[in-house]
């Protein structure tokens, strides 16, 4: 046991010094990364409460926020599908399957695609529109390993295939990114005190090429016609940050718990953020979520959300688990979010 918690320890310490050497001058670099679908959350459940529930995630919803909660599950297998009403008329679905092969562990399998609606096509001559539009079809796809060493520590890692597609004009890009998470339970011996720890978005830069970055140049000094020319896009490193958590989770009476979640999230392209949130069950049948999040050093036009809150029920049917969550998540600027989820354990 101390043998394998020191493993656990080593691991959190190399986590942080990677982001730590990566987030050098991160107020530079505020908007500048790729694949930014990859920051975008899914599932109701621990978005009401604010995210990020990275010591206390567990099941088939765990694969974004921490992949080590994933083994945690009550079941043997468990599935979800989640749709939210994101910024700019812009719809997230999200659907993941996990199952658990005894002592091996379990492996997760999800995807998450954003719906984006078209784009008008102008340029410098058609600043009113060309009468083209964009499609862009943006789609990240993930395969999760996740497992328990012991009842009270669990790992886990995600590898997430990344394709953005603009096929009106002929370009493209595609990436991989990791995800790698840890959570301990019954921290300092304290039972129900939770701790995680989860990095996300490794992976090597992203660029995009294809036919549509081809422009016809004339050569000067040259007797000859115009010759196709290859514009070379700028590749851009991925948003990888650490994310720290601690869950306390306790009971109130013999039908009620209650569970309070914190974290700490370093990033490497955008400010850093602090999240609270709680969530109140009874008699494992009804849910009721709150949670906040902020943005201490970032200007008040640059963080754009607030509270979250959002209620769930679960009930169990003939050895089937069935949950629906619903969250609410208060946006500046823009519509505020809706998410909807429901999930299945067998």
């Amino acid at each position: 046991m101390k043998g394998i918690f020191s493993k656990v320890v080593v691991l959190c310490l190399a986590f942080m010094l990677v982001v730590s050497a990566d987030g050098i001058a991160q107020e530079e670099r505020i908007g500048t990364n790729a694949a930014s679908e990859l920051l975008i959350p899914v599932g109701a459940r621990y978005l009401a409460m604010g995210g990020n529930p990275v010591a206390s995630a567990q099941g088939v919803e765990a694969i974004y926020w921490n992949p080590a909660g994933v083994a945690r599950s009550n079941y043997a297998a468990d599935a979800m599908f989640s749709h939210m009403t994101y910024i700019a008329d812009v719809n997230i679905n999200f659907a993941a399957l996990s199952l658990r092969f005894g002592d091996f562990g379990t492996i997760g399998f999800s995807i998450k695609a954003l719906d984006i609606p078209d784009i008008a096509v102008t340029t410098e001559f058609a600043p009113d529109g060309t009468g083209e539009v964009l499609s862009p079809q943006f789609v990240t796809a993930g395969l999760t390993y996740s497992r328990a060493l012991t009842d009270r520590i669990s790992v886990g890692a995600t590898i997430n295939l990344i394709s953005e597609d603009l096929e009106t004009a002929r370009v493209s890009a595609t990436g991989f990114a990791f995800d790698m998470g840890v959570q301990y339970q019954g921290l300092a011996g304290v039972e129900g005190l939770g701790f995680g720890i989860v990095l996300k978005n490794l992976g090597p830069s992203m660029s995009f090429s294809g036919s549509g970055l081809l422009n016809d140049a004339q050569l000067v000094g040259v007797d000859r016609q115009s010759t196709p020319l290859s514009i070379e896009a700028q590749k851009d490193e991925l948003p990888s940050y650490i994310v720290l958590g601690v869950s306390y989770a306790m009971s109130m009476g013999e039908y009620s718990k209650l569970e309070l979640i914190g974290s700490f999230q370093d990033n490497n392209y955008t400010d850093n953020l602090a999240r609270f949130g709680a969530e109140y069950v009874y008699n494992d049948l009804f849910s009721l979520r709150g949670g906040y999040s902020l943005a201490p050093d970032a200007d008040t036009d640059v963080f754009i959300y607030g509270f979250t809150a959002g209620a769930g029920i679960h009930y169990d049917f003939s050895n089937i688990g069935i949950t629906v969550d619903y969250a609410y998540r208060d946006t500046d600027f823009f519509d505020s979010s809706n998410i909807f989820s429901i999930r299945l354990g067998f």
